[in-house]
């Protein structure tokens, strides 16, 4: 029997990590499936893993596609706000640019469409609106011909939220060629992410399911699946583990020592983040000073290139040890800092060999709890807070905190000065929030989070 053609469509950086580094094509190819990954990114697949690509090299969107774009989300986030009566919508939005006549014009556009078309009718005239222009960029002739040419049984598109992946997944749409797109993040769906429009979307659990329906009354559930995420397997395979002393001998830690890790975020979610890192570093002396023997691990955020950590790294550099992501730099944007292959390794075994991890809204707590290990959310404001910095406290506020099943889901940190105290009964397993953090992970990655590339293939295998 012939073998069914699967084009995994990379529009962006950011499904590299789920879909190429771990062994999603691996299983794929197990079952019997022919993979190509269609790829849009200046990662080259065949050049780096020699991997089967078919290169999309026209990386153009209508010019009038940004600013469709835009407005569709504010009016999908307006409309949210008043079909569910809920400020939190709102916060959702970023502010329009008016520096420089450019930008000025853009936004004054974009709030001229939000005023067209802001109705939940008005959101399925925008969107088509946006197929429309997308048709008549050039890329879409491009991309039919290359589909037209490879002749695919299934594209499958690594990410929902990306502009670049319209007139591809248009043209595969007008060509009856199957289409699919897998939903990113846990927190996208009510932020109105969703960019593309497909005949299938793989989402990671049932509570993933139930919002795709609430918020977009167009999709039918018969076109919804639930396979849960690639981007937790590694957590489950213990070939990845290092012994102790390899890995503290590989990243200068000292094996005499019990490691907190401190997990930074970008510098939209949390804009004082290297204050919370300076707490945690005075917490950690402290408590050294009391008998203790305890160090930090810094992982940064991939996409943040502040230098803003940097002073605090240095001021506590007895108690401070940056261990940085494998990720590598391609483009300016914040999708074009792509991840290489080695950092599922290392983040593997930072959190099998940290005791906690502490960090604003992370979802590295569910990293971290599928290791049975704890996690501390700050949830107090720095003194630096003033007009114009974001308060991190809205965050916690997001319709996907809501999905904590208590919220002893995590474990909170109110003030600064509960910090040490709270460190000190997470280490001496007094406090914990892993019994209902690993309820809270099932919530939202289902509940079989180790075998979620497999599942994505039957599911494609069912539709084709």
């Amino acid at each position: 029997m012939k073998q069914k053609k699967v084009f995994v469509f990379f529009p962006d950086g950011v499904g590299l990590r789920n879909f190429a580094f771990t062994d999603f094509k691996w299983i794929g190819e197990q079952m019997g499936f022919d993979i190509t990954y269609w790829n849009n990114t200046v990662f080259s697949l065949k050049d780096n893993l020699g991997f089967n690509e078919v290169k999309i090299e026209n990386h153009q969107i209508h010019p009038l596609t940004p600013l469709y774009t835009r407005a569709r989300k504010r009016v999908e986030l307006n409309v949210s706000e008043q079909k569910f009566n809920d400020p939190v919508y709102p916060t959702y939005k970023f502010p329009f640019n008016y520096k420089g006549l450019k930008n000025t014009v853009k936004s004054l556009y974009t709030r001229l469409l939000i005023a067209q078309y802001n109705s939940e009718k008005g959101v399925e005239r925008i969107r088509a609106k946006i197929n429309a222009l997308e048709r008549k960029n050039p890329k879409y002739t491009y991309c039919k011909a290359q589909l037209q040419e490879h002749q695919p049984d299934l594209v499958f598109c690594t990410t929902q939220r990306a502009t670049q992946s319209i007139s591809a997944l248009l043209a595969a749409k007008d060509l009856g060629i199957p289409t699919a797109a897998f939903v990113y993040s846990w927190d996208n769906v009510p932020k109105a992410m969703q960019v593309v429009e497909t005949d299938y979307y793989f989402v990671w659990s049932e509570h993933m399911k139930r919002e795709v329906l609430q918020y977009y009354p167009f999709v039918k559930e018969n076109q919804v699946f639930v396979t849960g995420t690639p981007q937790f397997e590694p957590h489950f395979d213990n070939s990845l583990i290092k012994s102790r002393d390899t890995f503290f001998a590989e990243n200068n830690l000292d094996v005499n020592k019990k490691y907190i890790c401190f997990s930074g975020d970008d510098e939209t979610t949390s804009p004082l983040d290297q204050y919370y890192l300076e707490d945690l570093a005075i917490a950690v002396r402290s408590l050294n000073a009391k008998g203790e023997n305890l160090g930090i691990i810094y992982r940064k955020c991939p996409v943040d290139f502040t230098t803003r950590y940097d002073k605090v790294v240095k001021d506590y550099s007895d108690v401070i040890v940056k261990i940085d992501p494998i990720w590598k730099q391609v483009g300016s944007q914040w999708n074009q800092v792509l991840p290489a292959k080695e950092d599922f390794e290392m983040l593997v075994n930072v959190c099998y060999h940290s005791e906690m991890v502490t960090n604003v809204c992370s979802s590295t707590v569910f990293d971290f709890v599928a290791h049975n290990k704890p996690c501390i959310y700050y949830n107090y404001e720095q003194p630096q807070l003033k007009k114009g910095i974001r308060d991190i406290g809205q965050n916690y506020k997001y319709v996907h905190f809501r999905s904590m099943p208590t919220k002893e889901a995590a474990v909170f940190c109110e003030t600064k000065s509960q910090l040490e105290a709270k460190v000190k009964a997470v280490l001496d397993g007094t406090l914990t929030n892993v019994p209902v953090g690993k309820e809270w992970f099932k919530v939202i990655a289902g509940v079989t989070p180790d075998a979620s590339s497999k599942k994505i293939w039957e599911t494609i295998k069912s539709i084709i």
